[in-house]
């Protein structure tokens, strides 16, 4: 596993050391303990939209926010590839953008980008160089539509990054071992089949790896943690594995 654990109080919080080595940038990557929800969202279920008690879910996002040490943006993500750049206060401690989007970008500081998972791939995106950061909600539609190289796109757009210089880091997520599609003729391009592994599993961690390549990130630069959500479900939230379920979090900022 290419992450670690810090331990630090409140919410356990997991960290690449890839990222770690970039002054001036924080980020997190939450699993379910922590928190205060019960249930099938025990217990640092962090997403609004899945059943849980709105109150449990407010506490659960300022003690995120509190872990990362400053206010939070989510997006209201619909697996589309909408990229929406975060200017302005913040509006609390944790709040939703207006509009959908399924990935976040920012050079402001102080303020950390987050993006609600439970099996889908959270992709980081540092630039040590522009000062910039993205946060990414990779499903398997956002991986078919390449959502990984939109947002590297809108931040080279945006804050003027070169693709080079970018780190990237993927959360824990639906590993090939469990991403198993019986209706893949029919969800998946042709184009996506050399991700296939066995009968009906895919491997969208490799595919994902070369969607960053193809957009210009070194491969040196990208990082998996490497870990399925399906078979980590007691550390992870994962839609494979129970439904209803919760909600966890990546998320990346720059320090003020």
């Amino acid at each position: 596993m290419a992450m670690i654990l810090h331990a630090q109080p409140g919410p356990p919080v997991y960290g690449f050391p890839a990222l770690h080595g970039l002054s001036g940038f924080a980020h997190g990557i939450f699993g379910r303990r922590g928190g205060v929800s019960a249930g099938p969202y025990e217990s640092l279920n962090l997403g609004e939209r899945v059943g849980d008690d709105p109150r449990a879910v407010a506490e659960n996002r300022a003690r995120a926010a509190a872990a990362l040490g400053g206010p939070v943006a989510f997006a209201r993500q619909v697996h589309e590839t909408g990229v929406l750049r975060v200017d302005g206060a913040p509006a609390g401690a944790a709040w939703e953008c207006q509009g959908e989007a399924d990935a976040l970008v920012t050079d402001r500081r102080g303020v950390f980008l987050a993006v609600l998972l439970a099996d889908c791939q959270g992709i980081l995106l540092a630039d040590p160089v522009r000062r910039a950061v993205g946060a990414v909600h990779s499903g398997w539609r956002g991986s078919v539509a390449n959502i990984a190289a939109k947002a590297v796109e809108a931040m080279a757009r945006e804050y003027g990054c070169r693709p080079g210089d970018l780190a990237a880091c993927v959360s824990p997520s639906l590993g090939p071992c469990c991403a198993q599609f019986v209706n893949y003729r029919d969800e998946i391009p042709e184009t996506l089949w050399t991700y296939r592994r066995e009968e009906n599993r895919f491997d969208f961690w490799a595919m994902t790896t070369d969607q960053l390549s193809a957009a210009g990130l070194s491969r040196e630069n990208i990082h998996l943690a490497g870990v399925c959500t399906k078979c980590r479900s007691g550390e992870f939230f994962s839609f494979r594995a129970a439904r209803p379920t919760g909600r966890f979090a990546a998320a990346i900022g720059m320090v003020p």
